[in-house]
């Protein structure tokens, strides 16, 4: 029976690399069955009726609850979240701080999607002066912790940001408000609204799996390979030497 003689150096490469390999695969399987359940959510929470802001307090899992709310925006306090695509171009997302008049809890609104193809001239928005009867979804995003950045340029308002964290805004504007980023249904004060639920879909995690498991695959293949390979040179060296001294 052949010896299977790999050799230490590709021995321990294996032994270095397999379970890494394995491990990002079975991830990739585990982000794909947390996106699977957080779009079942969605579905499910996207049907039903609309709750009001503090009912909404009182909930331990907010996640795409539809929420009620009636009130005004503070048109003062713009929020501008930077370098949002759609369709190849590029623009901000508007956010802006909403008091909910039955509640007096300040939520910070996404009126959706605004095109900005020139930096050097100011995104144009407008903002209902009056109170307005509007519905919502809470927006929270999946295994991500984001943190407020400020303009650069001091901080000026509209405020240009990379993402949003409600929960740090309302400590400076000095208010109570609620910690998550709400998103507009379409009415009278929303712009373009074609959000992602996820960035990545289930499928494609997947298909990130299946990649890191056809890599461990072919370094076990490798690994036999030459290991048998190893040994036919061996064996064919051997072969050799007892000939010439014959």
């Amino acid at each position: 029976m052949k010896r299977f003689r790999p050799g230490i150096v590709p021995t321990l490469v294996v032994f270095l690399l397999l379970p890494g390999l394995i491990a990002l695969g079975c991830w990739q399987l585990g982000r794909a069955e947390q996106k699977r359940q957080l779009l079942q959510v969605y579905a499910e929470r996207s049907a039903s009726d609309a709750v009001g802001s503090a009912q909404l307090l009182q909930s331990a899992d907010p996640a795409f609850r539809r929420v009620h709310l009636y009130g005004q925006f503070d048109s003062q306090h713009s929020l501008l979240l930077d370098n949002r695509m759609r369709d190849g171009q590029v623009g901000v997302e508007l956010l802006q701080p909403f008091l909910d008049q039955a509640s007096g809890l300040w939520l910070l609104i996404n009126r959706g999607w605004l095109p900005w193809p020139d930096r050097r001239i100011a995104v144009q928005f407008s903002t209902p002066e009056h109170p307005l009867s509007l519905n919502a979804s809470v927006y929270v995003a999946a295994g991500a912790t984001f943190q407020l950045h400020a303009d650069p340029q001091g901080g000026n308002w509209p405020r240009l940001i990379t993402a949003s964290d409600a929960s740090t805004l309302w400590p400076q504007l000095g208010r109570e408000g609620f910690a998550h980023e709400l998103r507009l249904e379409a009415g009278p004060a929303s712009y373009r609204r074609d959000w992602p639920v996820v960035a990545l879909g289930p499928e494609k995690h997947l298909g990130y799996a299946v990649q890191w498991f056809a890599l461990a695959l072919a370094l076990v293949l490798l690994y036999l390979y030459f290991g048998w390979h190893n040994n036919k040179e061996k064996q064919h060296g051997s072969r050799h030497k007892s000939t010439q001294h014959v």
